[in-house]
């Protein structure tokens, strides 16, 4: 697991309490206390959820002050937890699917949240009911015109500071810049104002697994006060807004959402990471038209320079095997170059081999050369149809691998034909047995979205408000 977001943050002296002690409800208090959140669900007219990292333990990703905690090893001069998995490849929790699942039912308005693992959006809940409040370590913005990038790799700043891409939009153009805080910036009113809107209409405030240690943060819900709300605190540690809550639950955050879920008798819905790669076919003829010079790219769609973290190497080889030597691709970029005769056909056959961290170890991929393959129109149409198949073909399967090809477009300068693959990278499914036992099914013991623009902008000035520790 990456912690490149805590030694990338400036250092400061204060970060509040570290090393704080945990607490376990008795096994009868905790149940009761989970049909009284149930209740208190099921009867809200605006749920506000405000998570912290205790809702990311469970997903490999390391809290702050745990007794584990990040900023808890660095003060005893600890050497920091090690990774059981890349941060790009950590997969949703239950408490993460199950707030998909409230979401759907209506039930759950907004979700406001401190973390920047970039896990609520790619379980599905909706960019225009999410407020990151501290940023997206996927994520990156365009300050001219606003747009959102959701990458399917770890942008390489913090800070605001301008990466090494540029916004897509034709008409814009303007470098990128990273969206997560560092201690002394501002947060950003695109966040900050929709999540005090919804705080001060909710009538429910749960918040999952925070201290609620950070400002302005930590304040935000105690604005569903005024209105009458309740504040309900699922944590391990307690924390300096326990006497403004109506119900306060020590426990673990999954085991606290799984009972609920049941309490309220819903389904947590499977998670289905799916991932897109782009191969493009570049071709020119010799001189005397003999032979046609080719080239094979396979890039990441987010630009062909970005690097694609699941994909470890490709085998390449060929249907006229006695023709044409076979090849491994193990460094990106992932170019090979041949000469053909003109006007021969074959296919190349390829077997990509799939990263640590993916649900399977490769798939396979077979391109016609020279064949007739029918129309090169852009198949945006149907893209959205498409990745929907997948993801039940798979969840019916309960297998990782499949692939389809999601759009196609042709390139005149230089002549190339560009075919966009979606993959199914990671499958993870909460059974009946999950929901009594917190054990989860997966692929090879993670919407879905990770490519492309994923949302209008909002407001883009900031308030001059600092991340600061209370």
């Amino acid at each position: 697991m990456s912690l490149g977001y805590a030694e990338k943050l400036s250092y400061i002296e204060d970060v509040g309490s570290v090393g704080m002690a945990e607490f376990f409800d008795p096994s009868s208090v905790l149940q009761e206390k989970i049909e009284q959140l149930a209740k208190m669900i099921q009867e809200s007219k605006h749920l506000v959820v405000f998570t912290g990292a205790g809702i990311s333990t469970s997903c490999g990703i390391p809290d702050f002050r745990g007794p584990k905690g990040i900023w808890t090893l660095q003060r005893e001069g600890k050497a920091l937890p090690e990774a059981s998995l890349p941060f790009h490849r950590a997969m949703p929790s239950i408490t993460h699917m199950a707030l998909v699942e409230l979401e759907k039912a209506g039930i759950l308005k907004f979700v406001i949240s401190q973390n920047v693992d970039g896990l609520h959006l790619r379980s599905g809940i909706p960019r225009e009911k999410l407020s990151e409040l501290h940023g997206d370590s996927f994520m990156e913005s365009c300050p001219s015109c606003g747009i959102e990038y959701l990458r399917d790799f770890e942008v390489e700043t913090i800070g605001l500071k301008e990466t090494s891409r540029r916004c897509s939009d034709l008409k814009c153009g303007a470098k990128l810049k990273d969206t997560v805080l560092d201690w002394e910036d501002a947060l950003p009113d695109k966040e900050m104002l929709p999540a005090e809107k919804h705080c001060r209409m909710a009538d429910v405030v749960l918040c999952l697994g925070t201290s609620l240690q950070i400002t302005p943060a930590c304040n935000l819900p105690l604005k569903c006060l005024r209105g009458g709300g309740k504040i309900v605190i699922v944590n391990l540690q307690k924390t300096p807004k326990d006497k403004k809550a109506c119900l306060v639950i020590h426990g673990l955050v999954d085991k606290v959402i799984t009972g609920v879920v049941e309490s309220l008798r819903m389904r947590i819905p499977p998670f289905v990471r799916m991932d897109e790669f782009q191969i493009i076919m570049t071709q020119s003829s010799s001189a005397d038209k003999k032979f046609v010079n080719w080239t094979m790219r396979v890039a990441s769609v987010h630009g062909v320079k970005a690097q694609l973290p699941f994909i470890k190497s490709i085998e390449v080889s060929f249907s006229d095997s006695q023709k044409y030597k076979a090849a491994v691709l193990d460094q990106q970029p992932f170019n090979l170059k041949r000469r053909t005769l003109t006007g021969e056909s074959f296919e190349i056959l390829l077997k990509i081999n799939l990263s640590d961290g993916c649900g399977c170890l490769s798939t396979e991929i077979n391109i016609p050369f020279g064949l007739n393959k029918g129309s090169t129109d852009c198949l945006d149409l149907e893209k959205d149809a498409i990745i929907q198949s997948m993801k039940e073909k798979a969840i019916q399967d309960s297998s990782c691998g499949q692939t389809a090809v999601v759009e196609r477009r042709s390139m005149s300068e230089p002549t190339a034909e560009v075919t966009v693959y979606g993959i199914v990278t990671n499958i993870k499914a909460f059974n009946s047995e999950s929901l009594s036992n917190g054990d989860v099914k997966t692929v090879r013991e993670f919407a879905t979205n990770a490519t492309g623009a994923v949302t209008k902008p909002r407001s883009s000035n900031s308030r001059k408000r600092k991340s600061r520790v209370q």
